[in-house]
């Protein structure tokens, strides 16, 4: 039976389980709480009702920033993180955004590349990983 996939807006609370269970679960659940949560548009992937996957979304103008794009481990590799890839490249056009860019995992890079991204010169090392700010030009 087709698994029933539905993405829509939640509020921030509701992505924090599934950040510290996907990206850190080996750090205090408060870690994975942004400061600016609130200012930010946060988006549920429910997989049969259940919330899998969750994505946010910060703007500075016309200028887009997607922060913790995160999975439930056990529902990794089924292309959950592709439709809400996909989900939130259609809002920022929607939107009229000029530009979108996060700050990705270097091991995750390629994923990003399926949509478009480039990689910019800028890198840094936080809680353990490296990143690589990576942007897309509407």
């Amino acid at each position: 039976m087709e698994t029933l996939i539905q993405i829509e807006q939640i509020f921030p609370s509701l992505t924090w389980r599934i950040r510290h269970l996907a990206m850190y679960p080996d750090m205090p659940f408060d870690s994975v709480k942004l400061k600016d949560d609130f200012d930010g548009v946060h988006f549920g992937l429910y997989a049969d009702h259940k919330l899998t996957g969750v994505v946010s979304l910060f703007s500075q103008g016309d200028v887009y920033q997607f922060r913790k794009l995160a999975v439930l481990p056990e529902a990794q590799k089924l292309g959950y993180g592709t439709q809400l890839m996909e989900y939130i490249l259609d809002f920022c056009k929607i939107q009229k955004a000029t530009a979108l860019w996060c700050n990705a995992r270097v091991n995750a890079k390629e994923f990003y590349f399926k949509f478009g991204f480039h990689e910019t010169k800028d890198t840094f090392f936080k809680d353990g990983y490296d990143f690589v700010v990576m942007e897309l030009e509407f």
